[in-house]
């Protein structure tokens, strides 16, 4: 087999891309598609200027078919990835060492776990990954990349390529699990009476003066755009001082993956006071960003949270992602969830230090996890 470097995502082509990326429509991933980083790439969030300069890796079989890709990244910064290395960066400069550039294996921005080796389905995929795994590598010596990372890869490639050299790290989310229900009530039966108490209370204050309301595909139009990147970039500037994406790349999304696409808005009167963006997968909705130019008590709760809620239910989606962090989405029928990199460090005095450390992070994640769920929203007898 043969692999490529290819420093634009158009050099691989929208069908060989999908049809390593996303082989079943029962659990498409939307971010890992070739119409989401190429959207990305086009609309200049990545590529010269930004630190994320594109080095995706394709592997070709003898017949030119392509086998496997993988979304990789030469950076100058560790910024939009969730998976934080700013410590190792600064330990590796202390001892006179260089840290950027690092090769990232991501979907930037999106803290969303889903397969980053992507290849096709057959015998020969599990070499496959490892081809990509190891190719990855060399490409960092080649380029002089001190580190490769890969970052919120499924538990599956994270166990198999931690044989391949690689540093194992855990993280942690809060996701939602749709357990068959039929109504919003249905859920909030299995909750504790008293955050079964607290979500209506939320639900009802937080409606008070306006419409919720969705629109997604054909329905959402540039006039949608325009309202909910001025949401976008009021919660970004606060956040992060420099949100990451511009208004060209919500365009494109909407052009090349409207179907995919569920805009949630709250309107006053008939003035958008703020929305929340979800991505539709095969089995799964996805929260991302959210903004409101206007404050109302439990505002970002119900967009966010309530409202994927009801959609999942509603389409029979098993879960609900609702992005990074966030202890208080327990509360609200959120429970923390494991997320996966994986970490090769040129250094060996760098990488002997960050071993060291994440045995420890692993086991202290491990363990907050089971206290978290121990204590979550959910009945535990008929008291409750």
């Amino acid at each position: 087999m043969v692999i490529k470097v290819v420093p634009r995502i158009e050099g691989i082509g929208a069908d060989a891309w999908d049809a390593c990326a996303n082989p079943d429509a029962a659990t498409y991933d939307p971010f890992v598609s070739y119409a989401f980083l190429q959207a990305l790439e086009e609309a200049g969030t990545v590529g010269p200027g930004t630190g994320w300069h594109p080095q995706h890796l394709v592997l070709e079989q003898p017949g030119g078919e392509v086998a496997g890709v993988m979304p990789l990244y030469a950076k100058t910064h560790s910024q939009g990835e969730y998976v934080f290395d700013h410590a190792w960066a600064e330990a590796l400069h202390r001892v006179g060492g260089e840290y950027y550039p690092k090769l990232q294996a991501a979907v930037p921005f999106t803290p969303v776990p889903g397969r980053r080796f992507l290849t096709r389905p057959g015998p020969n995929a599990e070499e496959a990954e490892k081809l990509l795994a190891r190719a990855a590598v060399a490409v960092a010596g080649r380029v002089g990349a001190s580190s490769v990372h890969v970052t919120f890869l499924t538990e599956s490639e994270w166990k198999r390529l931690g044989a391949e050299g690689f540093l194992q790290r855990t993280g942690q989310q809060f996701h939602w699990r749709n357990e068959g229900y039929r109504t919003f009530d249905d859920f909030l039966a299995t909750l504790a009476s008293r955050k079964r108490k607290a979500i209506r209370k939320e639900r009802g204050e937080a409606q008070v003066g306006l419409e919720i309301f969705s629109v997604s595909g054909v329905e959402i139009t540039e006039t949608h755009w325009d309202a909910f990147f001025d949401f976008y970039m009021d919660t970004g500037s606060r956040k992060w001082g420099r949100p990451y994406l511009n208004r060209t790349f919500f365009s494109l999304l909407g052009q090349r993956l409207a179907d995919r696409c569920l805009l949630v808005f709250a309107r006053r009167e008939e003035t958008l006071v703020a929305g929340a963006l979800n991505l539709i997968g095969g089995d799964c909705l996805f929260g991302r960003y959210w903004g409101a130019v206007e404050h109302h008590p439990f505002l970002h709760f119900e967009l966010c949270y309530y409202q994927a809620i009801d959609y999942a239910i509603a389409h029979g989606l098993s879960r609900v992602e609702a992005g990074a962090q966030g202890e208080h989405k327990l509360a609200r029928g959120y429970l923390p969830e494991t997320t996966y990199s994986l970490h090769w460090l040129a250094d060996p005095r760098l990488e002997a230090a960050v071993a060291r450390y994440l045995t420890e992070e692993r086991a202290e994640i491990s363990e907050i996890n089971m206290l978290l769920r121990e204590h979550g929203p959910f009945k535990r007898g008929p008291m409750d």
